[in-house]
């Protein structure tokens, strides 16, 4: 139904558009009574066989909304009835921000991706702590954060503690994000020196909690090897609980776009990001042999996607542009796909 009806209209609009206008509709839809029990029979999979624990945590099903879907913690609980087993507010930052200049975020139709150079868009960690108070005790939460744009990065831990002790009563676990391509010199930040001082300081205010929380670190698919070996030495230096790989890319390799769009900064993600991901989660399985889990997220448009995602070794998948481009179906299939591979 999304793709044969839904989709065609929403791709006529501008993508931010779009964005607003069907999360806009999805909050009147289950304002209706009755419908949230309609969207769970159309979309939630419930068996026990999809139960994944990962970094202390119990999660009902292994499919995730990634960040930047709802960047401000105010779609999540009516993400919640598309069947996610978990969902990933941010980018937040300290203080809100407008982001980078519109148009800023690119439909590449003929490749299914995106390009998007938004600039961690966000009204601040105040409001996002507000809205995120009243979440359902049920629903496991992300917390995705990053640095403001003006914050210089010999500057940058002060941002993220102060996000990171603001967010810690209201999230199950913690992203550090160094690897957008849309903040200036923000990836610099995944260089071995400053990073592993910027999780260290996370981690030293971690374990000073009554009960230390996963943090986890969003890496880019551009590392080099040495870069992500240095990447696996840091997880074990540091004793963060995990990975989430990747990020969007800067790569512009094969695609079959016109030269216009192919040519818009910022970050690509979907289909074109599938193998590059995938690759990256495999060495990192077998360089840390195994030794902490992995959130597989880039090009994930299908239950074979994900499975190939799973097979290369991560313990937890999440989508976004796949499910821009699917529909809210995906994350059914993905469940579904999983159970028939278990069968």
């Amino acid at each position: 139904m999304y793709k044969l009806f839904l989709k065609p209209f929403l791709f006529l609009l501008n993508p931010e558009k779009a964005h607003y206008f069907t999360t806009g509709m999805l909050s009147i839809v289950l304002s209706i009574p009755g419908m949230k029990s309609m969207f769970a029979a159309l979309f939630q999979v419930s068996d026990k066989r999809l139960e994944r624990e990962v970094f202390g945590i119990k999660f009902p099903n292994p499919v995730g909304l990634a960040a930047g879907f709802d960047k401000e913690a105010k779609l999540y609980k009516n993400m919640a009835h598309l069947g996610f087993g978990f969902i990933e507010v941010g980018t937040i930052t300290p203080k809100g921000q407008p982001g980078n200049p519109k148009p800023r975020l690119f439909r590449l139709t003929q490749d299914d991706a995106l390009v998007n150079r938004m600039g961690f868009n966000n009204e601040g960690l105040a409001g996002a702590v507000e809205r995120l108070k009243s979440r359902n005790s049920n629903l496991i939460i992300g917390g995705n954060i990053g640095k403001n744009k003006i914050t210089p990065n010999e500057k940058a831990t002060e941002d993220y503690t102060i996000c990171f002790e603001a967010l810690f009563p209201y999230v199950d676990y913690f992203v550090v994000n160094v690897s957008s391509p849309n903040t200036p010199n923000l990836r610099a930040l995944q260089d071995k020196k400053p990073l592993t001082e910027l999780l260290s300081t996370l981690q030293e205010l971690n374990r000073k909690k009554p009960t230390s929380k996963p943090i986890l670190l969003k890496i880019a698919p551009d590392l080099t090897t040495e870069q992500l070996d240095d990447i696996v030495e840091i997880v074990a230096d540091t004793k963060i609980a995990g990975l989430i790989a990747t990020n969007t890319t800067l790569s512009r390799e094969g695609l079959n776009s016109s030269k216009e769009l192919k040519e818009q900064q910022g970050g690509l993600s979907g289909k074109p990001v599938r193998k590059k991901s995938t690759e990256v989660i495999k060495y990192l399985r077998k360089k840390s042999k195994s030794s902490f889990p992995i959130i597989g997220v880039g090009g994930i448009h299908s239950a074979e996607d994900a499975m190939e995602k799973l097979e290369a070794g991560c313990d937890l998948v999440q989508v976004y542009t796949g499910f821009v481009y699917e529909g809210p179906a995906l994350v059914k299939q993905i469940n579904k796909g999983i159970l028939q591979q278990l069968t």
